[in-house]
């Protein structure tokens, strides 16, 4: 069989499942809550279960907060069901193009690109961007390095773009794990040392302990605001206390962007936002401060951030993913 029929089947594939399956999910805020803003939510991580986090937070600041949100995943093109293993397709990035704020939770991504041309259009006009934990390392070019867009890889040598989206948007690229992985959690230093306790992103948001570990953080480039600190916990409970032999390093951070001369748009970053991790009710709160903040909007003195619907998440670790799920499960019955 020639390339091009192999490339004609492989389309006709993939239109026939997304007749037959939805790829995203979508909320829409209620006629009466709403702050017509649409926020596009990327998950594709093969540990920390972002295909679980991101539809909760998005029913939160939807239901909540009158955002429109849609959530995207990676998907097995065979099947239609979400695969984080899958690096290579996260069907829906279109919806970037009316979106006013992206977050993207990705880790080691390698898109077609006129999947990944979405994400690069997005970033030029200087929209607003949060990074989640692995975002830091969203994207790695392994199987084709001279890729259009290889130099959003993390391990990028381009000049200008050297380390990739990680360090060119968001302020940092992967490093190591400060932490044990898997054996130390994350204590906020909430109104702790160096700290803007002050900003509005922390508007009552008190008191944050994570299970995923600290992330080694080296440098942050050119306008960055540390908002927290954090610091390895010794164990995997909230009651664990520090390890003090360890240094505290930032954990949330702002900054502004810009890969497009003249256009400049801000980030915010987080290295805590696992699954598991989102059972923290300030550090969800957190979060629905920033899309508030980014989307230059008063941010609440209390967010609510109660759960939309039950939330059981799973522990992190590789191919731990629920298998067989499809987006639709996400939406609210």
């Amino acid at each position: 069989m020639s390339k091009i029929l192999l490339i004609l089947l492989f389309y006709l594939v993939n239109f026939s499942l997304c007749a037959q399956y939805k790829q995203w999910v979508e909320y829409k805020a209620a006629p009466s809550d709403a702050k017509n803003k649409h926020i596009v939510l990327v998950s594709g991580d093969e540990e920390y279960r972002s295909e679980e986090a991101l539809p909760m937070l998005a029913q939160i600041l939807a239901k909540q907060h009158g955002f429109d949100c849609t959530v995207l995943f990676a998907i097995d093109p065979a099947t239609g069901a979400i695969d984080p293993n899958n690096v290579s397709n996260i069907p829906g990035l279109e919806k970037l193009e009316s979106a006013d704020l992206m977050i993207i939770f990705t880790r080691f991504r390698e898109l077609p690109d006129e999947q990944m041309a979405h994400i690069d259009n997005y970033l030029k006009k200087g929209k607003p961007v949060i990074g989640i934990r692995t975002a830091t390392h969203a994207f790695h070019y392994e199987k084709n390095p001279g890729d259009r867009f290889a130099h959003y890889d993390w391990q990028s040598k381009k000049d200008g773009w050297e380390k990739g989206f990680g360090k060119r948007v968001l302020g940092e690229t992967w490093i190591s794990h400060h932490g044990d992985h898997g054996k130390e959690g994350t204590r906020a230093l909430i109104n702790g040392v160096l700290q803007n306790a002050k900003h509005p992103v922390l508007n009552n948001v008190k008191d944050i302990w994570c299970p995923t570990d600290v992330y080694a953080v080296d440098h942050l480039p050119g306008d960055p605001q540390v908002l927290v600190y954090g610091q390895p916990t010794k164990g995997m409970t909230s009651s664990s206390p520090l390890n003090l032999k360890k240094s505290i390093m930032p954990v949330v951070w702002t900054k502004t962007y810009e890969i497009e001369q003249g256009r400049k748009g801000r980030a915010l970053t987080s290295t805590m936002g696992a699954a598991v991790d989102l059972q923290n009710e300030d550090l969800r709160r957190m979060f629905v401060n920033a899309c508030y903040w980014l989307l230059d909007l008063k941010v609440p003195d209390n967010a609510n951030v109660n759960f939309v619907t039950p939330y059981k998440p799973t522990m992190f670790g590789f191919d731990g993913f629920i298998k067989g799920i499809f987006p639709e499960k996400y939406e609210i019955k």
